[in-house]
């Protein structure tokens, strides 16, 4: 019997067809592409209340999650008619017609798209210059535990309290945590963000061995609050997204009580829903605690005070009046400890940038020959020595491969050459 071409169906009074629907989309774990559009129909609540009102980036997965994703900031030309989208303006100057999504119709219709996660931006559509909502955002770096981002969570929910705030915990779906905070609509994005640099330097003050503010990866350590989440035009996978990950793990809404002993692997396609059932979502009661950010913003002005400006924001932002250098501290220096062998400055960190491709098979033929001319080196690495992360740029993700060369010796370790390929994504033509 050959594969089915197409399934339709109701939701929200509308008949939604499913295109190749017998498509894998999670091969390891052997989820088809109608196995995730009945998971979302069936946690729509919830995924809904993360998305409701926003514009969305359609982030497609269309080869499923083991295949290379774009972002497409645009609305498809050819939508239904039922598909509502606005007008957003980006940092570029450049603008784009994004969806919005208000029910489950439209939210199957996107997913359909090949949209594996649900990327909304921080604003509703009827106001798309003030944020309702503050994203903590805890990226684990490598080697970093996730006992130690759970004990970071915890202290970040402590910090939020004492300036007023509610936060709603979830797993990030990957390695790290996120923690949502609705806001009165009152800032903008800059206040917003600077909001979010304050509540990251305090927690970092406060436990200086396990968290980071830093935005250079060779100053951090422990867990990264990316604050810079909060500027405009940055998107944050929402709750009860799936992500593409092998075995299709989901970001899931935690109460802060289960935050202690969760454990992230537990939450995937094939378990959300009946805890959905039973438990209903966690973050129901976000959107009656929209809060203030005076407390943070008075804590960052008290930072200015003391001499900590602002921090540094993604590389395709227009440079700011305040920021410090855009440039990594190791390389302000025109001379000192690591400085040059064969041409390059020598690493100092066991943490090295071997290859960034716009595809991942270029980026691992890259690794390959890294290997190729470092054999000694590459004898000694374990499994996860090898670090290969998805990253997004201006409008699709591109692959990034580091090496942490913790188990090279450190008089054997080899230069930091210039990754090869060494792709750049702001440079890169945008798509859609």
């Amino acid at each position: 019997m050959g594969k089915v071409r197409q399934a339709v169906l109701e939701l929200a009074g509308r008949e939604v067809v499913i295109t190749n629907p017998d498509k894998l989309f999670f091969p390891q774990a052997g989820h088809t592409k109608l196995h995730l559009v009945r998971y979302y129909a069936a946690v729509a609540e919830g995924a809904l209340r993360g998305i409701v009102g926003r514009p969305i980036v359609l982030k497609r997965y269309v080869d499923g999650a083991a295949g290379e994703p774009f972002f497409q900031k645009r609305a498809p030309e050819q939508r239904p008619e039922w598909i509502e989208t606005v007008e957003l303006r980006f940092p570029s100057g450049r603008t784009a017609r994004e969806i919005v999504v208000r029910d489950a119709a439209q939210l199957l219709w996107m997913v359909n798209l090949g949209c594996i996660d649900l990327n909304p931006h921080p604003v509703r559509a009827d106001d798309l210059e003030h944020p309702d909502e503050l994203r903590v955002d805890l990226d684990p770096g490598p080697g970093v535990s996730w006992d130690l981002v759970r004990r970071v969570t915890l202290l970040v929910r402590d910090v939020l309290d004492e300036h007023g705030l509610r936060g709603w915990p979830k797993t990030s779906g990957s390695r790290g945590m996120h923690v949502n905070v609705r806001i009165q609509r009152r800032w903008g994005f800059a206040q917003v963000r600077r909001a979010a640099l304050a509540l990251a330097r305090e927690v970092e003050r406060r436990a200086p061995d396990l968290a980071s503010s830093k935005w250079w990866k060779e100053e951090r350590h422990g867990v990264f609050l990316d604050y810079n989440q909060n500027a405009k035009d940055r998107t944050v996978a929402s709750a009860w997204s799936v992500r593409p990950t092998p075995d299709a793990r989901v970001s899931m809404p935690l109460g802060w009580d289960e935050v202690a002993d969760c454990d992230p692997a537990a939450f995937t396609l094939a378990t959300a829903p009946a805890r959905f059932a039973e438990h209903g979502d966690a973050a129901a009661g976000i959107d009656s605690t929209a809060g203030s950010l005076d407390a943070l913003l008075r804590l960052s002005a008290a930072h200015e005070a003391s001499g900590l400006g602002d921090a540094p924001w993604p590389p395709h932002y227009k440079k700011q009046r305040d920021e410090p250098p855009r440039v990594a501290p190791s390389r302000r220096k025109a001379s000192g400890p690591g400085t040059h062998r064969r041409g390059h400055r020598e690493s100092t960190q066991p943490l090295i940038t071997v290859a960034k491709a716009a595809r991942k098979a270029d980026a691992l033929a890259g690794l390959e020959r890294w290997k190729a001319r470092y054999p000694e080196a590459a004898a000694r690495l374990h499994v996860d020595d090898v670090l290969v992360d998805s990253m997004r740029g201006r409008s699709t993700n591109w692959i990034r491969i580091r090496i942490n060369l913790r188990n090279v010796p450190e008089g054997e370790r080899p230069p930091e050459d210039p990754p090869e390929p060494d792709y750049d994504p702001w440079l890169a033509t945008p798509r859609g």
